[in-house]
């Protein structure tokens, strides 16, 4: 009994380890918080072990696990992304042999900026390295469409980029969010 224990909790570590780096990176590109990506991982985690079962393929647990992550991390998105993000404080930010690092809080500032449907096209392809097919079985979507989500996302990401779109007036959440779109008088 004591081995069947100790080999199901070395299964779960070993599942930790192997995607802890992948999901963590992924939520708090999505949510724009790392405090509540850890928390989101922490829950997906959590919700993945008690329904481990439902993996039918090993091979799939990576695009398993983001699913479930991302159900989590779309509960927890702060409904007006950007401030949120920006009060948050990176000390090594100010020191001028950080450039580099205040271009990636540029980039990480602009997804928090463009809606979560584009966010998680981008993250999953540029920085988790996920093959168009493997985001299509994750987000559950044809690969035709993970392709032409990945093109808009990165036009609004490109629009984000170029400057802050702050609201002069209190608006609504989603007028906060980069249109993909030009709108038309």
């Amino acid at each position: 009994m004591n081995n069947m224990i100790s080999s199901a909790e070395s299964r779960y570590n070993q599942w930790v380890r192997e995607h802890y780096r992948f999901l963590l990176r992924s939520a708090w590109a999505l949510t724009g918080s790392r405090a509540i990506a850890e928390d989101v991982v922490q829950d997906c985690f959590t919700s993945a072990w008690r329904f481990r079962d439902q993996l039918r393929d090993p091979a799939m647990a990576r695009a398993w696990l983001f699913q479930i992550m991302r159900r989590h991390a779309f509960r927890n998105i702060d409904p007006a992304p950007g401030p949120a993000l920006a009060d948050e404080q990176v000390e090594e930010a100010a020191d001028p042999r950080h450039d580099a690092l205040d271009q990636q809080l540029d980039v990480v500032k602009a997804l928090a900026r463009i809606a979560p449907i584009h966010r998680e096209v981008l993250v999953l392809y540029y920085f988790d390295d996920m093959p168009t097919a493997l985001m299509a079985e994750a987000l559950d979507i044809a690969p035709g469409t993970v392709l032409s989500r990945l093109a808009r996302a990165r036009e609004a990401l490109k629009a984000a980029l170029q400057g802050p779109t702050r609201p002069t007036a209190p608006e609504t959440a989603a007028a906060s969010v980069i249109p993909l779109r030009k709108q038309t008088p």
